[in-house]
C-alpha cells in the first residue's frame, strides 16, 4: 500500500484546483475548463479532465477539499461542488507565500503562485522579495562552483548560473513593477 503524500508535495496541478476551489466553489467539470490549455488557468498551467478529477481525489484524502453539495445538471450526470477546508486553506496560504526551491519550478510553481496571488488580489512583493533572495543564493553558489570547475562541470555550472541570473532578473523586473503599482 502506498504511503500518503504529505502537503507539501503537492503537484502543480492539485494547487493550481485546490487555488481554484478555494475562489469558488465548483464541481470538477468547471475546474477542468479553466485549466485546459486555453483556460483562464491553463495558459500558465494546463490540467487534462481525468487528471483534475484525480487532484480532486488526492484533494479530499488529504482533507484539504470536501463535497459541499450535489447539483442536478441538464448536460450529464450530477455535479458534485467541492469547496475547499481550513486546513486546505492555510496550506494554500502558506504554500503562495513560499519561495520556490529550484529555477526549473519558477516556469511552474512561481508562475502559478504570481497567477493566483494576482487573482485573490494579494501583494505579489513578500514572495518576490524571498524568491530573489533564494535565487540571489543559489547565483552566488553556481558562480562559486563555475569558478572552480573545469571541462564539462564548468559548462554544466555556467548553464546552471545563466539560468538562475535570468530567473532572478525575471523576479527582480516582476518585484520593480510591483512596487511601482503600489
Amino acid at each position: 500500500m502506498a504511503m500518503p503524500r504529505s502537503r507539501d508535495e503537492l503537484t502543480a496541478g492539485e494547487w493550481a484546483v485546490l487555488a481554484l476551489l478555494e475562489e469558488e466553489p465548483a464541481h470538477g467539470f468547471a475546474i477542468s475548463r479553466l485549466l485546459a490549455p486555453d483556460g483562464e488557468v491553463g495558459r500558465v498551467w494546463s490540467v487534462r479532465r481525468p487528471l483534475v478529477y484525480r487532484a480532486v481525489e488526492n484533494l479530499s484524502a488529504m482533507d484539504l477539499v470536501r463535497t459541499k453539495e450535489t447539483v442536478p445538471s441538464s448536460t450529464g450526470p450530477q455535479r458534485t461542488v467541492l469547496d475547499v477546508t481550513p486546513a486546505g486553506r492555510a496550506a494554500l496560504t502558506a504554500w503562495l507565500s513560499e519561495p520556490v526551491a529550484h529555477v526549473r519550478d519558477a516556469r511552474s510553481l512561481l508562475m502559478l503562485k504570481l497567477l493566483f496571488l494576482g487573482r485573490r488580489e494579494a501583494d505579489p512583493r513578500p514572495l518576490l522579495t524571498a524568491q530573489r533572495e533564494r535565487f540571489a543564493r543559489l547565483a552566488e553558489g553556481l558562480r562559486s562552483a563555475a569558478e572552480q570547475a573545469e571541462g564539462f562541470d564548468r559548462a554544466l555550472a555556467l548553464w546552471r548560473l545563466q539560468s538562475t541570473t535570468g530567473a532572478l532578473r525575471f523576479v527582480e523586473t516582476v518585484l520593480a513593477e510591483a512596487r511601482d503599482r503600489i
